[in-house]
């Protein structure tokens, strides 16, 4: 049975749930995700799960937030002046935008609290800090 390894590519349909069982993310409906494996293009902590598995194979794991996104780090939180941001510029809670940083990267962040005098912008992905579930299957191995 061909199985998965760095190097081969790889499709899978997955569920990602959160520590209160709620749903983030499926494949469910939708084409299989595929990537290669090693290249770094999924987590890796979902990656290292995979690793060897075969075609037709399921599995459930649990991917601890350090394998996932990382940690929260309070340091990518930051407030702006509410009049450094232009009057066309969408503010509404959960709003994600783009920024550009001191060395011209694009950086996305998302609106998380919004006063007269300050706009919050949160660029810690989403998912930061939380630990991951996803229920896996293999669906094809090239």
């Amino acid at each position: 049975m061909t199985q998965a390894m760095p190097g081969t590519t790889v499709s899978i349909h997955y569920t990602g749930t959160l520590p209160d069982g709620s749903t983030f993310d499926s494949s469910q409906g939708r084409e299989p995700l595929t990537f290669e494996m090693g290249a770094g293009q999924i987590i890796p902590g979902l990656e290292a799960a995979l690793d060897g598995m075969s075609e037709g194979e399921t599995k459930t794991v649990t991917i601890p937030a350090a394998q996932a996104y990382g940690p929260r780090r309070e340091e990518a939180v930051q407030q702006v002046p509410r009049d450094a941001v232009p009057d066309h510029i969408p503010l509404d809670l959960g709003t994600q935008l783009q920024v550009q940083t001191p060395d011209g990267q694009a950086m996305p962040v998302t609106v998380t609290q919004v006063t007269e005098e300050a706009v919050t912008l949160d660029a810690n992905h989403p998912l930061a800090g939380q630990d991951l579930t996803f229920a896996v299957e293999l669906v094809k191995v090239a």
